[in-house]
């Protein structure tokens, strides 16, 4: 980890997690975060990302998932056999891979249902998400199920905003969207990061896009933590280029046919 802030807010001490108490998913995952952070988690379809983030947000035990091993604290709590409700109230929330916003509500009623747990500086917190999200603020009075999916991506952001997180976790936020739209979306996570001082834990497939974010990484396969690094570093691994940017040695970009089916380098696992 970066030393410039020593003060760990997250970490997750070689956990395993295990779906219906048979199917071990994860099998001795260890990150570490500071305060303030960013920090990214990469990995194909079914590598343990969401798993992972479930696990630390409580939303695992509604999967009939369970942390069997292991312990997860955050700001000296442990929180790994905590309800999702209880770890909302210490700064947890996460935000989901499919979004899901409340479709027949307004946004201005799903940004309310994520200040459930507070009571106070409400209509405040409405207008600082409004000005991270003017499309919103514009959009203010539809359906949210007629919100574009770029548009339902600021709402689930801008709705855990609502709960004065003071860890965000993000998962796969640039699913199905438009690079530039993308880009964007990162751009006020960034700005939420920097003027919130809320840490950040991306999932991503979008390898490229979590780099240039994040200040540190980690790279999990079938539920293991294979690689780690900070971010220039794991840019420039010849690894991280051929198998998630999609680049070959010499830098030429490679087809998803040619990446997809791979057998890890043996070095990763020493």
């Amino acid at each position: 980890m970066s030393e410039s802030n020593n003060h760990i807010g997250l970490y997750v001490n070689n956990i395993e997690a295990v779906y219906d108490r048979v199917i071990l998913v994860l099998k001795g995952v260890s990150l570490t975060m500071p305060e303030g952070g960013i920090i990214a988690l990469l990995g194909a379809n079914g590598a343990g990302k969401s798993t992972t983030l479930k696990a630390i947000s409580g939303l695992l035990h509604g999967e009939r998932g369970e942390v069997t091993k292991g312990s997860i604290e955050f700001l000296g709590h442990e929180v790994q056999h905590r309800d999702a409700a209880e770890i909302v109230s210490l700064g947890i929330v996460q935000v989901m891979e499919d979004r899901r916003v409340f479709e027949h509500l307004t946004p201005e009623d799903n940004l309310l249902v994520g200040a459930y747990t507070r009571r106070d500086g409400v209509s405040q917190d409405l207008e600082r998400v409004y000005s991270y999200f003017p499309k919103l603020a514009e959009r203010r009075g539809v359906k949210a199920g007629y919100l574009s999916g770029g548009e339902q991506q600021m709402l689930a952001i801008g709705r855990a905003l609502m709960a004065r997180p003071k860890l965000m976790l993000l998962d796969e936020p640039s699913l199905g969207l438009a690079p530039q739209l993308v880009e964007e979306i990162f751009d006020i996570v960034n700005r939420v990061n920097k003027e919130e001082g809320v840490s950040i834990l991306l999932v991503e497939q979008n390898a490229t896009m979590a780099l240039e974010l994040a200040e540190y990484g980690y790279v999990i396969e079938n539920g293991r933590i294979v690689l780690e690094g900070d971010a220039e570093t794991l840019k420039n691994n010849e690894d991280i280029q051929e198998f998630y940017l999609g680049l070959s040695a010499v830098g030429q970009r490679k087809s998803y046919r040619d990446v997809k089916h791979y057998k890890r380098r043996k070095r990763w696992l020493s």
